[in-house]
């Protein structure tokens, strides 16, 4: 009987795995090659896991795993054929601070940089961002899957890289 229960718990956690699947292979495509879509990002991985374990293993409730779940925020990477909009968290090591609060995290706003988009074999694609007039962020790179899911790489030249785990959506048209 218990075994029949783990089976059925596991069909369903399969089964919901496939309904969750953000985009399938035609719209990935699509938004790709139209160079129109959004990051959101569901969970963060910063490279200093030493220190960032220290700090979670420390809170209530932590597990110290190195993995950040960003539930409930609205962090984006939000790219249009002539503008790359940026605004993601950071947690890691910066090696040198800014004066203002409000440069913390992951935000800038590009319209000069270069785009290019590699398509690997199985269907998957690799996209290079590089901002020229951004001044902190030397690259951004996104790993995606044919089912829109996505894994996005920060380097910069002040702090070190993290990369941030999600899935590419359609961007929503503003209402009038």
């Amino acid at each position: 009987m218990k075994t029949i229960k783990n089976m059925l718990a596991f069909a369903a956690l399969l089964i919901t795995t496939q309904l969750y699947a953000q985009t399938d292979k035609e719209t990935t495509i699509k938004i790709i090659n139209a160079q129109h879509y959004v990051f959101n990002a569901s969970s963060a991985m910063p490279m200093a896991n030493a220190d960032v374990n220290r700090v979670m293993s420390r809170m209530p409730g932590g597990n110290g795993s190195g993995m950040i779940q960003l539930t409930g925020s609205q962090y984006q990477l939000v790219v249009t054929k002539d503008s790359i909009e940026a605004y993601l968290p950071y947690y890691g090591r910066a090696y040198t601070a800014s004066m203002n609060p409000d440069d913390s995290g992951i935000k800038f706003k590009s319209k000069d940089f270069k785009y290019k988009a590699d398509k690997k074999k199985k269907g998957s694609w690799v996209i290079t961002i590089t901002p020229k007039d951004a001044k902190d962020t030397q690259s951004v790179v996104l790993n995606v899957s044919q089912n829109g899911y996505a894994t996005l790489s920060v380097n910069s030249n002040n702090r070190q890289p993290i990369s941030f785990n999600g899935y590419l959506t359609e961007p929503k048209e503003k209402k009038k």
